[in-house]
């Protein structure tokens, strides 16, 4: 693989696989690109090889060619660049991390048949804990290996087919603000309950680091780890009764359908 590669756009999600990237030790050259510069020229600064570069620049020469704009601007962003990639002679990725924009629609946007390799990663991957799906149209089986070991740093990095990138952009990209919701709620019956602010956030996001961690490590499902917590006629489970009366369960599955839907519906603008 090119050792340069290009990252369009340096908001939360590109500044994440961004770091990720760089972690890895697989590219020399981060150009990286913003609408507000400043905010490009601070993540140059800390990534090893970040480099503060334009749009332009990034699709001459950078060989995956990272795409973190938002959907409804890709378009815009896409057509000044067309006539720059359309004259290249050498062999380039386009990476879309746009909810709800197919492989296809990326090539019909650049009015290119390039190759693309479309990603939904989640904003932990800034820290290596984060989830990052990829499929891709027009690319070798090596190009998707080389590209996994590139982000590889960024956490749990899975292939799966296109059709189920939209669901798990409701699931593990949204994901993460649904459990801020709940922590932050865990935290404030804490604070009810007379425990000091600090120590209540501290506590809740350290329960749901073990509780993740059992259910990964054990390989056991959540609902039999969530009945060994449970004993009869304890206290817990009086405290899974007031989640239930309160539709907890029917709330977060309705908080991924929603976002799903609306996925779905930017494939269709």
């Amino acid at each position: 693989m090119d050792q340069t590669i290009g990252f369009i756009g340096t908001g939360n999600m590109g500044s994440a696989i961004a770091k990720a990237a760089a972690k890895s030790g697989l590219a020399e050259t981060i150009l990286l690109s913003n609408r507000t510069p400043a905010k490009a020229e601070t993540l140059a600064a800390e990534l090893p090889g970040g480099t503060l570069s334009t749009n332009e620049e990034i699709a001459r020469t950078a060989k995956l060619i990272f795409l973190g704009v938002k959907p409804q601007m890709m378009q815009l962003v896409l057509d000044p660049l067309e006539p720059i990639l359309r004259k290249r002679e050498d062999r380039f990725i386009l990476v879309t991390m746009a909810a709800g924009l197919t492989c296809d629609r990326i090539q019909d946007m650049v009015d290119l048949d390039c190759p693309v390799i479309r990603i939904m990663p989640n904003t932990p991957s800034a820290i290596g804990a984060g989830v990052v799906q990829y499929c891709g149209q027009g690319v070798t089986v090596d190009e998707l290996d080389s590209f996994a070991a590139l982000i590889a740093p960024a956490g749990l990095v899975d292939p799966v087919p296109e059709g189920f990138i939209d669901a798990a952009s409701a699931m593990s990209g949204c994901g993460p603000a649904f459990a801020y919701l709940f922590l932050e709620a865990l935290a404030d019956g804490g604070v009810a309950c007379g425990l000091p602010r600090d120590k209540a956030v501290a506590y809740a996001a350290q329960m749901a680091v073990g509780a993740a961690r059992m259910v990964l490590e054990s390989g056991q499902h959540p609902g039999v780890l969530k009945d060994a917590v449970c004993s009869p006629g304890g206290t817990t489970i009086q405290g899974i009764r007031a989640l239930e009366r309160s539709g907890f369960r029917g709330a977060a599955m309705e908080a991924v359908i929603a976002a799903y839907e609306k996925t779905v519906s930017l494939s269709k603008k």
